[in-house]
């Protein structure tokens, strides 16, 4: 159903933190906010005072915690939206500040992300990013038992880390049914982790080959450690404000439009297939592409550079398809063939990804909005995409949520 809003939303700033191996700075989820909105709020030259609503997404801290950040920035009584969506939870935060624009609620809301995490794997007692183990997965009070439960019925539950497990099995349910290799898997972490030597916010700025990954611990077959996002500290922010906003004060120049955004949560067909494909995501972030696509009147033919939701590789895979970057099965072809790298049709993760770049949960999505932003006023430097215009971001939570978002230079 498409609806007309009333007003455009545009980013006019945004920031971020380095993102960081958990507990290796002295630092609260508050300082990573206070370094994160603040960067946001001087990229736009706009003082908080004129912020009139927060939204904040994290999923590791207590209620309110969002407030508690916020306070870092300033004590003027807005109201703070404290959100969270599993890994979805940023451009959750995000869509929560654009729907406040377009509906006319405020004309400058700050979006903001943050997660301060334990050492250790992924487990599944969340979603996507808690800690935990086969108790977790299957427990009755578990909002993801019914994704494990597809991976369950067709794979049994072996001893790895659960969330790399269902990807695993999606992997694997990828390579029998296409043909995908373990080498095109790897090509996918060589990629993201060379994209991410020339980002000076990424937790890593190692670069490996396809070897080199192939030879890394295998924590779910066939994904090795370095094919897999780590857990992260971090914080990220955005700027959102009406057009009126950006004209009132001369922000043309900063201003990169959010041409369309949609979410979509699970449907009968994320289980029906008893797929770990289809449990994973596939479905939700195809519907969600095919969403934006219609609302903003642009295709995949148009973007230039993508951040997509590159959890694990697979999942990179996978999201070539939902997007329509190739037919489905498809996809190890086409990151093969450096169609998804520079001198490619596609820039997919100049960040590097959530691979190499870190996951912070609550802060993934706004950091994807920060390079995108960063790539199309052209101020990326060494990751810079040569005449980058249109931009789509691709965040997705397990449980679940898929948030796409297109961005167009104003």
């Amino acid at each position: 159903m498409t609806r007309e809003t009333t007003t455009k939303a545009y980013v006019v700033g945004v920031g971020m933190t380095r993102f960081e191996k958990p507990e290796t700075r002295d630092w609260q989820y508050w300082d990573m906010v206070r370094e994160a909105g603040t960067a946001a709020l001087a990229d736009a030259g706009v003082p908080y005072a004129l912020v009139e609503q927060a939204a904040v997404g994290y999923c590791f801290q207590a209620s309110t915690a969002g407030q508690r950040a916020v306070y870092e920035l300033g004590l003027t009584g807005i109201p703070v939206y404290n959100l969270n969506n599993n890994c979805a939870t940023g451009s959750t935060a995000l869509m929560t500040a654009r729907q406040f624009v377009e509906g006319g609620v405020a004309d400058c809301v700050l979006a903001l992300g943050f997660e301060k995490m334990s050492r250790g794997s992924l487990g599944g007692g969340s979603g996507a990013g808690a800690r935990g183990g086969a108790a977790d997965v299957g427990g009755a009070t578990s909002p993801v038992a019914r994704h494990y439960g597809v991976m369950a019925a067709g794979h049994g539950f072996e001893a790895s880390p659960p969330t790399a497990q269902i990807f695993g099995n999606a992997a694997r349910e990828h390579m029998e049914r296409y043909g995908t290799t373990e080498v095109q898997l790897a090509a996918v972490g060589a990629k993201n982790h060379q994209h991410s030597a020339n980002n000076p916010y990424a937790q890593f700025q190692d670069v490996y080959t396809v070897d080199e990954i192939l030879a890394a611990k295998t924590v779910h077959r066939p994904l090795t450690k370095l094919q897999c996002s780590p857990t992260s500290d971090g914080a990220a922010a955005a700027l959102v404000v009406s057009e009126r906003f950006v004209d009132e004060h001369g922000l043309r120049g900063r201003a990169v439009e959010i041409a369309a955004q949609a979410m979509t949560t699970d449907t009968e067909e994320s289980f029906a297939s008893g797929s770990c494909i289809d449990a994973v995501g596939r479905p939700m972030s195809r519907a969600a592409a095919r969403q934006v696509y219609a609302r903003s009147g642009l295709g995949i033919e148009d973007v230039d550079v993508i951040e997509l939701h590159d959890c694990f590789s697979i999942n990179e895979l996978l999201t070539y398809e939902a997007l329509g970057m190739c037919e489905e099965g498809a996809s190890g072809k086409l990151v093969e063939s450096g169609a998804t790298t520079y001198g490619g049709r596609w820039v997919v993760n100049p960040s590097g990804g959530l691979i190499s770049k870190g996951h912070p949960l609550g802060a993934t999505g706004l950091a994807q909005t920060a390079e995108l932003v960063w790539q199309l006023r052209g101020e990326a430097g060494a990751r810079q995409v040569t005449g980058a215009r249109v931009g789509l971001a691709h965040n997705i939570g397990l449980g679940g949520a898929a948030v796409v978002t297109l961005l167009r230079r104003a």
